[in-house]
């Protein structure tokens, strides 16, 4: 067992290790997708892009990037990672609903 905590949501979780990180999300109610997101995910299949994660802390404790991360997250930080194809090894600090900035760096703050 490990923990993945959730900076904004200010949520700590217990899962069993090799968990799928936009599943424990779910099951525990936080809320992984913006608007757009929400309307129009894949369902966890890495088809839509719209789970992505700010991983902050533990990004080793994380199973290795997939293919398809590699091919939608091209534009994003190496820290960033798609929920629905991460298997969390070991506890984790994840901001959920990152921004980009016009570097094409995440940003972990909200603007007001």
């Amino acid at each position: 067992m490990t923990t993945v905590k959730f900076l904004k949501e200010n949520q700590e979780i217990v899962v069993a290790d090799g968990a799928n990180l936009r599943f424990k999300a779910l099951e525990n109610r936080i809320d992984l997708y913006t608007f757009r997101g929400k309307m129009m995910n894949c369902g966890g299949y890495g088809q839509c892009g719209t789970c992505v994660v700010e991983i902050t802390e533990g990004l080793d404790n994380l199973s290795p990037r997939t293919g398809v991360e590699e091919k939608k997250l091209r534009k994003w930080p190496a820290n960033c990672r798609l929920a629905c194809q991460t298997a969390v090894q070991g506890p984790v600090t994840v901001v959920t609903k990152p921004n980009r900035s016009k570097q094409g760096q995440a940003a972990s703050t909200t603007s007001v």
